[in-house]
């Protein structure tokens, strides 16, 4: 069994390079789609080791911008203080400030949201809220989600796909005035987070024509103002701030104010660098995001797209690695699509749905297969017959990269098709909206996942603000096939130390799915860390959130369930035998939540299995079979 484990930078490039080297590789990383090349056997698996934490994936110094001795002069210059306008035309005026070219991106909106906000109102996560009395100001607490969307501009897109530039202008003007009286010049508060800065700065240059398109012409002199400030804030710092998407979006803004205003050959050459190590320090070697979240993926694609965008307006080539690196975050983001085509629900997100998933994917032009095994982002997936499994084999987020970290190590979730069996709570980042605050931190709580929990403790801790604590360190994990009913089914075993220090136990969790997907075996084992095990007894809940409009009926002995599914099909749940219990173990259904991915909260069942463990271990086994 493979340890998980974060490797150094230099094994991370080599990686990089296979991929960029060999085109095809990409396109049939799933090993398990139909007609998708067959996986190579595994070869017997070394000795793990432990290697200390390192950077990640350092994109710069496979594909580093490639310059001349000229432009890294300029870039140098650029980076110490010297005008963009003094380094592109020496001796001359500077140019009047404008827009130098029109975007064109791809990328859709939210049509219903953009609908909301030309009757009035901000469409949030579910929740509306009303334009005219919204406080826009740095003092104002909003919450986390509601302040991304407001500040970010993030909204303009919405308002494109829903009206023309003649309906949406006047609209885009009013909240733009509102928002620019506010927040004036550069300052504190959420509206000046370097991500937010950034996206705004992006939304602001690529939908130029709509949120300059109106009547007021003395809002377009003092939003081009607020862009040239907001571009020269961002080029201090973006440097500063940590690795993540963040950093990422704050150095977008840079490279596209470089591309669109003028004078920007400095500042567009500081910004590729800068953009390029970052996108680096945010992704895996198998183009996951670091933080580990879905919608973070998404977001970064799509940033991406909108910025090849802009190079396509200005007709400047661009840096080879922002084509590679869109290319390496859609197969990984295509392993969490369930049946139903949105996302599973992880690291605090909900099931974002799938028209918004396909409408970012083709807007990349993309086109490639779901990655089966994403090591390094943590997701192993397995799809057989109509059954899809999504199982979280990997750490926790670092504390430098989590947006909304959660304590989901071992959690699965299970779909037949369209329909989700087992699912995870998911919407810790929604909540503000229709998902009240209150409860955002119990969805970040391991009791949220489907996976065991033991003494009603978290397997790894969690913090406020969407930090994590101590807990999960490292995962091992297995995947390998093994005989079965007439074709080999997929056996995946994983195991994490979240509990070794608190209770002596390390939590293993086995799963095997059969080659028709039909059925889903599942061993829950608690191994003892110390040759001899502690004495006593622990609490322990397996537990199985179920899809929303599945339907629950205990069996009469207590030990099995029947699960009929919204369309009609029918699957059974069942206890095996139990090693090491200390007293019964029950099975029960309880009342539980899903957040769908416009944030709203459905009221939906859990099954329980729960009961009392010894301290020197234990082994509880379960099956779940499609029996119609």
């Amino acid at each position: 069994m493979a340890t998980l484990l974060r490797t150094p930078a230099s094994a991370r490039a080599e990686a990089l390079v296979e991929r960029i080297g060999d085109a095809p590789l990409l396109a049939l990383s799933s090993g398990s789609e139909p007609g998708a090349r067959p996986e190579t056997p595994p070869a017997p698996p070394a000795e793990p080791q432990l290697a200390e934490p390192s950077r990640a994936l350092a994109l710069s110094d496979v594909i580093a911008v490639k310059s001349g001795p000229g432009e890294a002069l300029i870039r140098l210059a650029y980076r110490l203080g010297i005008p963009g306008h003094a380094l592109s035309q020496p001796f001359r005026r500077p140019q009047a400030l404008r827009l130098l070219a029109t975007a064109n991106s791809p990328n859709r909106g939210d049509r219903a949201a953009g609908t909301a906000l030309r009757a009035g109102h901000f469409l949030v996560h579910g929740a509306r809220l009303p334009i005219a009395s919204f406080d826009f100001s740095p003092a104002a607490h909003h919450a986390p989600g509601i302040e991304r969307v407001v500040h970010s501009f993030s909204w303009l897109a919405d308002l494109a796909t829903s009206a023309g530039r003649a309906n949406g202008a006047g609209v885009a003007e009013r909240i733009a005035n509102q928002w620019l009286r506010a927040n004036p010049a550069p300052g504190k508060g959420p509206a000046w987070e370097p991500e937010l800065a950034g996206l705004r700065l992006l939304a602001w240059l690529v939908h130029a024509p709509l949120v300059l398109g109106g009547q007021d012409k003395g809002l377009r002199t003092r939003l081009l103002a607020a862009m040239a400030e907001t571009a020269n804030w961002l080029d201090k710092r973006a440097p500063k701030e940590p690795a993540g998407f963040g950093q990422v979006a704050a150095w977008a803004g840079v490279v596209t104010a470089g591309l669109l205003l003028p004078h920007g050959k400095p500042r567009r050459l500081h910004g590729e660098a800068g953009l390029v190590t970052a996108l680096g320090d945010m992704v895996g070697e198998d183009g996951g995001v670091l933080s580990r979240c879905p919608a973070a993926q998404l977001d970064a694609i799509g940033l991406l797209t909108d910025l090849l965008a802009c190079y396509e307006a200005t007709g400047i080539a661009p840096p080879p690695a922002l084509g590679v690196m869109r290319e390496l975050l859609v197969p990984p983001l295509l392993a969490l699509r369930h049946g139903d085509g949105a996302l599973g629900s992880w690291q605090g997100q909900g099931a974002i749905p799938a028209d918004r998933v396909n409408a970012v994917i083709e807007a990349s032009g993309v086109r490639t297969r779901p990655l089966a095994q994403a090591a390094g982002w943590g997701y192993s997936r397995v799809k057989a017959g109509d059954t899809l499994l999504q199982f979280d084999t990997a750490p926790p987020p670092r504390a430098k990269h989590a947006r909304t970290g959660c304590a989901s190590t071992l959690a699965f979730e299970l779909s037949d098709g369209p329909q989700r069996i087992v699912v995870n709570c998911g919407g810790a980042a929604l909540a503000g909206g229709q998902v009240p605050a209150r409860i955002g931190q119990g969805l970040r709580a391991s009791a949220a996942f489907s996976t065991l929990v033991l003494d009603n403790a978290n397997s790894t801790a969690v913090l406020l603000h969407g930090q994590l604590g101590k807990g999960v360190e490292t995962v091992e994990f297995e995947r390998r096939m093994i005989p079965g009913k007439g074709r080999e089914a997929t056996r995946i075993e994983a195991a994490h130390d979240g509990y070794a220090g608190r209770f002596g136990l390390t939590h293993r969790r086995i799963l095997t799915l059969s080659a028709d997907g039909t059925e889903l075996a599942g061993e829950d084992i608690l191994v003892p860390t110390a040759k001899n095990g502690k004495r006593g007894k622990i609490g322990f809940a397996i537990r199985f959130h179920l899809g929303r409009g599945v339907e629950v009926q205990l069996s009469g002995d207590k030990r099995g369930a029947s699960l009929l599914l919204p369309d009609g099909r029918l699957w059974q749940f069942r206890l095996g035998g139990d090693r090491a219990g200390a007293g019964e173990i029950t099975l029960s259904a309880e009342d539980s939540l899903w957040v769908d991915g416009d944030g709203r909260p459905h009221a939906t069942e859990q099954l329980v299995i729960e009961g009392l463990a010894m301290r020197s271990g234990g082994q509880f086994s379960w099956l779940l079979r499609k029996t119609g």
